[in-house]
């Protein structure tokens, strides 16, 4: 008969395997991208997602900017529909810190199909050590009242990841998962989801040369 101390260590060493087996999953579904577009320097890839109909998309590009002015942007809420591919609308809903904040935005899509919107968790951390910054941008239940006639996104994956090369200069890896919810059609969501990150990230080289982020320092990011 076992032990105390012999359950014990069966108990970790089965958490240790459970955990290798997580981590060797997350890396190979990580490593599971096709190239499906490359224009203008912007790489755009497709990864199945399981038990989804939708593929996950991951954008890649260099910028001449730093950091502090991707953040700046990306956290300037009130001009998403400026550059954000069919934003009908986006406001601040609440602003936690200079870090964090949540905001509601609506997208507009093509008839016959609902107009979809959502409300997101933006989060800004920086390694202290390699620099790079990373906003998180979940979908977040709450905070505003369902519209009616418009589907509400309630599953929804945003991550910028932003890693200085030198100066003026960054590699931005934008990844992105969504569930458009009610009746859309993926392979029309697939099709969409083509279109929209090059748009997005042509608007997005426009957007960065605007006074208003050109000169852009903020305290919490070191470039």
């Amino acid at each position: 008969m076992k032990t105390t101390n012999q359950i014990i260590q069966s108990a970790n060493k089965a958490f240790i395997l459970l955990l290798l087996v997580l981590i060797a999953s997350s890396a190979s579904a990580q490593n599971d991208w096709k190239l499906s577009t490359e224009k203008e320097g912007i790489k755009i890839y497709t990864s199945m997602v399981p038990d989804s109909k939708v593929k996950a998309i991951k954008v890649e590009c260099d910028l001449n900017a730093t950091t502090s002015q991707l953040v700046a942007l990306v956290m300037d809420i009130n001009t998403a529909p400026d550059w954000v591919y069919h934003v009908k609308s986006a406001k601040l809903v609440k602003e936690v810190s200079p870090t964090e904040l949540y905001y509601y935005s609506e997208v507009s899509l093509p008839w016959p199909a609902a107009n979809r919107d959502f409300v997101a968790h933006l989060i800004v951390s920086q390694n202290p050590d390699t620099k790079v910054v990373t906003i998180d941008g979940p979908a977040t239940p709450g905070f505003v009242p369902v519209k009616k006639g418009v589907v509400r996104i309630e599953n929804s994956i945003g991550k910028w990841i932003i890693t200085p090369l030198g100066p003026n200069q960054i590699n931005v890896e934008y990844s992105i998962h969504v569930d458009p919810g009610g009746s859309l059609p993926a392979w029309l969501v697939n099709i969409f989801a083509t279109d929209a990150p090059l748009q997005i990230f042509r608007n997005l080289k426009m957007q960065l040369k605007k006074p208003a982020y050109k000169n852009s320092v903020l305290a919490f990011v070191a470039n």
